[in-house]
C-alpha cells in the first residue's frame, strides 16, 4: 500500500522522491520490477531499504544475508545519524555527478554509495566494541566493491566517491563534510609505524583520480588535489596542489571545489 505522498514528503522528502522514482522506473522498465520492489517499494523507510541492499550485497557463505540484515537494521535503529548521513551522501551524488539524474541510482547501482554506507555500519560496530564484526564488514566491502575503508576511519557527511574503484582509506584518516573524490584515491600511511599516521582531509576538498595523500598531514578546507598527485606535506586551505611530489600551483579557483567538481588547472600553471 502506497503511503499518502504529501504526508511522506513532510516526514522524509528524500525517501518520498526515491519511491516516486521507483514507481516510474517500474512503469518504464517492467523487467526491473522485481529488483525495484524488493529493494525499494517493499520497505517503509530508507533505513530498511539500505539494510536490505547492504545485506544482499555483502552476504556470503561465511555470513548469511539474514544475519547481516539484522545487524544493519539494529545499527540504523540505534543510531539515526547513519540514515541522516546516507541521505546527505545521496543528495551530494545527485548534485555533483552528471551521470546521476535520480536519487534511486546510488541506492540501486552505485558501488561508491553502497560501500560508504556499509563502511558507516562497520564504523558503528567498531565503536560498539564489536571490532571483529567491523573487520568482517571491511573485508566484504573490499571483496565486493573494491573499496577498502578501515572501520576506525572517520568520514563526514555529503561524501561523493565517483566511479569508486580502488579507494583506500586508512585507520586514522579523517574526511570532512562535503568531500568529493574520484577512483583510485589513497589516504594512506608512509610506513609501518602505528599511531596517528593517516591524512586529515578538510571540508569541501576535491581529490582527483589516482591521487595519493600519505602520512599524518592536513589538507585544508576547500582545497583541490589534482589527479595523479602524491601529497606528502600539509596543504593550506583553498589551494590547488599538483605533481609528484605535490606542490601548490594556485588557488582553489572557487569557494567549494568539491561541489563544482572542476578538475582543470589554469592554463600556464
Amino acid at each position: 500500500m502506497r503511503e499518502p505522498k504529501d504526508k511522506l514528503v513532510q516526514i522524509d522528502p528524500v525517501w518520498s522522491q526515491i519511491r516516486e522514482e521507483a514507481h516510474k522506473a517500474v512503469r518504464d522498465e517492467p523487467l526491473l520490477g522485481g529488483l525495484i520492489h524488493s529493494s525499494i517499494l517493499h520497505h517503509k523507510t530508507l533505513e530498511r531499504a539500505l539494510a536490505y541492499r547492504i545485506s544482499l550485497k555483502l552476504a556470503s557463505a561465511e555470513m548469511s544475508e539474514q544475519f547481516l540484515r539484522e545487524i544493519a537494521d539494529e545499527g540504523f535503529l540505534v543510531d539515526p545519524s547513519l540514515g541522516e548521513a546516507a541521505r546527505a551522501d545521496m543528495v551530494a551524488i545527485l548534485d555533483r555527478d552528471p551521470a546521476s539524474q535520480r536519487l534511486l541510482q546510488p541506492l540501486l547501482y552505485f558501488k561508491g554509495f553502497q560501500a560508504v554506507q556499509a563502511y558507516r555500519l562497520g564504523h558503528w560496530l567498531w565503536h560498539q566494541g564489536r571490532r571483529d564484526l567491523a573487520y568482517f564488514m571491511q573485508m566484504r566491502v573490499s571483496e565486493v566493491f573494491g573499496i577498502d575503508i578501515h572501520p576506525a576511519a572517520r568520514l563526514g557527511r555529503g561524501i561523493m566517491i565517483d566511479h569508486a574503484h580502488s579507494i583506500v582509506i586508512g585507520e586514522t584518516a579523517v574526511v570532512g563534510d562535503n568531500v568529493s573524490m574520484l577512483h583510485s584515491v589513497t589516504l594512506g600511511g608512509t610506513g609501518k609505524a602505528d599511531g596517528d599516521r593517516h591524512p586529515k582531509i578538510g571540508d569541501g576538498v576535491l581529490i582527483g583520480a589516482g591521487a595519493k595523500v600519505l602520512g599524518n598531514i592536513s589538507v585544508g578546507r576547500c582545497s583541490r588535489i589534482a589527479a595523479g598527485s602524491v601529497v606528502l606535506e600539509d596543504v593550506p586551505p583553498m589551494k590547488t596542489v599538483a605533481g609528484v611530489p605535490a606542490r601548490i600551483v594556485g588557488e582553489a579557483g572557487c569557494a567549494q571545489p568539491s561541489l563544482t567538481m572542476d578538475h582543470l588547472l589554469a592554463r600556464g600553471v
